[in-house]
């Protein structure tokens, strides 16, 4: 598997990292543990390096599978988790944002119990907090990397003014932003921007736009009720038929390449920069071994021209998130 670093600051993970969250969260076929270990574990004998979980995922179980699971090569990966939500003991549900001081250190010590681990390796706020200024949030994890307890600072969807402020008080390794080809806001919002500008990473969350992207999806497709993409707007049978045309494109590419429509995805992506390192889930070994083998699917300046010129004409159908779950992002 090829290497990346993310951004200057010498993190070195796995040019294709797994994003855990799906295993046993939000997409209504949630892996045993065990399966969800063997999984992890296969995923490292393939090269993989960078796991990412967070304390909201279950909550707190996945947390615990993603330890258990790389306990045995600790020293060989690079563990990513997050805070920032309060959650409801009695729900067991997400009851907004929180990123008090006091707060960040309580998920620091927890998430170190639940991972079994003696340092979180990079440290994300979740979604930015409206009510505790960013310098407040970068301060505290400056401590927490003083006390030895996180090596690396990140933040999950901010603006790029956020990003200025928290690395002005503690340099930032990694954005993790949703950016896939049909979700491209990190172009013109000015991330990308600020990546390129502070050398920042950017870690490319839902990258096969939560499964769509790998034409395993389309408008006939039903959704159980605890799968959490029923309530997304591109994901009605109406909006799956419209956006099918950028699935089309992806297969057309694919075609060329002996590439699935996901590995031309992933491809996509890893072209557009060197520091940007997408982090796609599954429950599925093949799958797994599918995303991975799209670091060796090279795209010509060709055939990006050609993705690039297609694209532009495909208006992608629907927001990505509803309107209340928007506002939880800082963009």
């Amino acid at each position: 598997m090829k290497k990346r670093v993310l951004g200057k600051s010498g993190l070195e993970v796995s040019a294709i990292g797994f994003g855990c969250m799906g295993l046993n969260f939000s997409y209504g076929h949630a892996l045993s543990n065990e399966e969800s270990i063997r999984l992890i574990r296969q995923a490292v004998d393939r090269g993989e390096t960078f796991f990412d979980t967070a304390e909201v995922y279950g909550p707190y179980t996945n947390e615990e599978i993603v330890g258990e699971a790389l306990a045995p090569v600790r020293d060989r990966v690079v563990i990513a988790t997050k805070f920032g939500f309060n959650i409801d003991q009695q729900t067991r549900k997400m009851a907004g944002v929180n990123s008090r001081p006091e707060q960040i250190r309580r998920v620091a010590d927890a998430s170190l119990k639940r991972l079994g681990v003696e340092v979180i390796d990079l440290f994300y706020q979740h979604r930015v907090d409206p009510n505790v200024p960013i310098e407040d949030v970068a301060g505290t994890v400056k401590d927490l990397i003083a006390e030895g307890k996180v090596k690396h600072f990140g933040l999950s969807e901010p603006g790029a003014q956020t990003v200025r402020r928290a690395h002005a008080v503690q340099p930032v390794t990694a954005l993790q932003n949703e950016y896939s080809l049909w979700t491209r806001g990190p172009e013109t919002n000015g991330i990308l921007d600020a990546c390129e500008e502070l050398g920042i990473g950017l870690v490319a969350y839902s990258p096969l736009g939560k499964g769509f992207l790998t034409g395993a999806m389309g408008k006939d497709t039903q959704l159980g009720d605890n799968d959490f993409r029923k309530i997304l707007p591109r994901f009605t049978p109406e909006a799956m038929e419209k956006n099918q045309a950028l699935v089309d494109l992806l297969k057309r590419i694919g075609a060329e390449k002996q590439a699935t429509p996901a590995q031309v995805a992933l491809a996509w992506l890893l072209a557009r920069k060197p520091w940007i390192v997408p982090i796609p889930g599954t429950t599925k070994l093949h799958r797994l071994e599918e995303n991975l083998a799209a670091a060796d699917v090279e795209l010509t300046p060709d055939d990006l021209a050609e993705i690039e010129k297609a694209a532009a004409e495909i208006a992608v159908e629907g927001e990505r998130y509803p309107e209340q779950l928007m506002k939880t992002t800082g963009l």
